[in-house]
């Protein structure tokens, strides 16, 4: 199934403002969260194709949203890409257990983003 509708997850205004430009001049659907628990209703009420999704929010933080997201039944399909400013390799594997599909350090390459979003289709 080809992805058109993204969910970006981000409490930085700059960051949801930046990912969305380049989304949306792409061609993709965006809505955006600034909370993990924001992320976890959109997720459900809009039923995103794919999730971006930030670690560092205040509240709920990336890897319980992620966690929640894709252990529940009607959201636990969608792709979730976390893209954060923790580039540790054990951050990696945690995101990943928590159920990411992939992960990428901040700052984020754009170029590198949409490639891997193209995979995904």
């Amino acid at each position: 199934m080809p992805i058109k509708k993204i969910l970006v997850v981000d409490d930085s205004p700059t960051e949801r403002l930046a990912l969305t430009e380049v989304l949306v001049k792409h061609g993709y659907q965006v809505t955006t969260a600034e909370s993990g628990e924001e992320a976890i209703n959109k997720s459900r009420s809009e039923l995103p194709d794919l999730i971006l999704m930030d670690v560092v929010m205040p509240g709920m933080n990336g890897y319980q949203a992620t966690r929640t997201i894709s252990r529940d039944e009607a959201t636990r399909n969608i792709p979730i890409i976390m893209c954060t400013s923790k580039g540790l390799e054990t951050d990696k594997i945690w995101g990943m257990r928590q159920g990411a599909f992939d992960y990428m350090v901040k700052p984020v390459d754009h170029e590198t983003l949409l490639a891997r979003i193209k995979s995904i289709d």
